[in-house]
């Protein structure tokens, strides 16, 4: 079978895609697309993507800045910036709570790179993870928050919903008493369109699940770990 057949038959059969009324941007496929799905998924989205150069009326055949620019943005959105959407979560290291250890643990600043799920523009900022174990729980490896928050910030993202699906993760993971996810980011969106606004101005989002909801010391004393770690930043 040819190149360009296989391709119309990714367009036509769509081997990766679930419902489209369950098909959002920021959540995984129910079947998770193999090598060659992704393969021929960035095929078939650089055919499209020339288009798109078609209709701005940019040379991208003869123009030595755009020529392979279709082929490398279709690439990026499958491996780099969707890469939470067609991959699996990462492995995750779990370690009984041995010791019984159940004050507060507070993990960041993680890296947070994020796209827009608005305009396709970048997220970038910082998460702040703080844990509450308990006896019973379990421990993650250190390395591991970064990893999850990688994960999940690489799908198309509104914010809000970002720091929940840290947050559940986790929750499912560790069975901790107490939990809260906070991100602190700049949305490109904000400043490089519509009101172009200074790159100073923040959205800080914080979600709280399990004991921590209704626990007013452990807010009081991760949030103050939270400004402590930005300040020093």
């Amino acid at each position: 079978m040819s190149e360009a057949s296989d391709v119309d038959r990714l367009l036509l059969e769509r081997p990766w895609q679930r419902p489209l009324s369950a098909c959002r941007g920021n959540e995984a496929l129910d079947r998770l697309p193999t090598a060659t799905d992704r393969a021929m998924m960035i095929e078939a989205a650089a055919q499209k993507l020339e288009e798109l150069f078609d209709i701005f009326q940019i040379d991208h055949r003869n123009d030595h800045n755009t020529r392979d620019t279709p082929r490398r943005v279709a690439s990026m959105l499958v491996n780099e910036l969707m890469h939470g959407r067609f991959h699996a979560p990462p492995s995750i290291t779990e370690f009984d709570n041995i010791s019984g250890f159940d004050d507060l643990l507070v993990v960041g600043p993680i890296a947070v790179r994020s796209t827009c799920a608005h305009h396709l523009l970048p997220i970038t900022g910082h998460a702040i993870i703080g844990v509450l174990p308990s006896v019973g729980s379990k421990l993650l490896g250190l390395s591991k928050y970064d990893r999850i928050v990688s994960h999940f910030a690489s799908r198309l993202q509104i914010q809000e919903e970002l720091v929940t699906q840290i947050g559940k993760f986790i929750e499912e993971k560790t069975a901790a008493s107490g939990l809260a996810v906070r991100i602190s980011a700049v949305h490109m969106c904000k400043t490089h369109r519509g009101v172009r606004a200074g790159h100073d101005g923040r959205m800080v989002t914080t979600a709280f699940f399990g004991s921590a909801r209704n626990d007013r010391g452990f807010k009081d004393a991760f949030l103050r770990e939270c400004l402590s770690l930005e300040n020093r930043g």
